[in-house]
């Protein structure tokens, strides 16, 4: 099944020494040292309400670059995409939000990591995602048992320490929120976009003879799939290869395939045929067994 939108709580463990900057700074209102004059208030009318800043400026460099170290791993392991774009630290407070918009083309995924305190001095604050059932609304619209909000979109709370990943195509936004004016206490994430897909190696197989695998098998599984286009999206999986070369599993780690014409009616029969041609390759023999991260992109 598809899989728009990922969640990983206790994400980061220097989360709170992250978040300790941000109070430090704010610790006084009275203050007037200028590492407080970096936020941008962004205001574009019926869309865009909040305080934001480039992330990778803000915090200690050290510091950061564990974050930004440990962000990229985790999206090369799971997603198979090789970097982050510079990401933006926003901050919303009483009458900020984002109305609903798609991000296309920054990257095949996006992400925001929380600093918001778990005990909320406000309300809203989610991330909200179109549910893909309204997209193709009327294929689902006798069997939908209410016609309510939580029918047509995904809330995701804002969490401390929680990495939510989402497939930017979908219409989504932030509610708006409403209780504080203290950025304290308001939602606060470092958010951006996953960049260059790409196989990500990590064993005993050269990443070159992988490569080269993985060039002939993908050039074939063209024409084995020629006739399910048009297909729209990304399917990322992880190949357990053992140590003679053969590939003995196959995971899906995300997937967010649509058909652009007649949806609903190809995706499961492209995994099934990609899983196949998959199964088939060989790598030839290491000293050890090896994992790819393999994303597979179709436009």
């Amino acid at each position: 099944m598809p899989r728009f939108h990922l969640v990983k709580d206790r994400f980061f463990k220097e989360a709170r020494q992250l978040r300790g900057v941000f109070d430090e700074r704010f610790g006084d209102p009275r203050s007037t040292r200028a590492d407080r004059f970096v936020w941008d208030y962004w205001h574009v009318p019926g869309q865009y309400t909040h305080l934001r800043t480039p992330g990778w400026e803000y915090f200690p460099e050290e510091l950061y670059r564990r974050f930004h170290e440990s962000l990229v791993l985790w999206g090369r392991r799971t997603l198979g995409c090789w970097d982050i774009s510079p990401p933006w630290l926003s901050c919303y407070v009483e009458g900020c939000e984002q109305q609903l918009h798609s991000d296309v083309p920054h990257g095949p995924w996006a992400f925001v990591f929380s600093l918001t305190p778990n005990k909320r001095a406000f309300q809203g604050g989610e991330t909200e995602i179109l549910r893909p059932e309204v997209l193709d609304y009327w294929r689902n619209f006798a069997q939908a048992p209410d016609r309510e909000r939580d029918s047509f979109t995904r809330r995701i709370e804002p969490r401390f320490n929680r990495l939510v990943v989402f497939d930017p195509r979908f219409p989504h936004g932030v509610t708006p929120v409403r209780g504080t004016h203290d950025p304290r206490l308001g939602r606060l994430v470092l958010h951006g976009w996953f960049t260059e897909p790409r196989p990500f190696v990590e064993g005993a197989h050269e990443d070159e003879v992988v490569s080269a695998v993985l060039d002939e098998g993908l050039e074939a599984a063209g024409e084995v799939l020629a006739d399910l286009s048009p297909l729209h999206g990304v399917l990322s999986v992880r190949l357990k290869i053992t140590k003679q070369g053969a590939v003995e599993r196959i995971q899906v780690l995300a997937n967010t395939l649509v058909r652009l014409e007649a949806p609903g009616s190809g995706e499961s029969t492209a995994l099934r045929r990609m899983t196949r041609l998959l199964r088939a390759l060989s790598f030839g023999p290491a000293k050890g067994k090896t994992e790819v991260t393999l994303p597979l992109l179709f436009q």
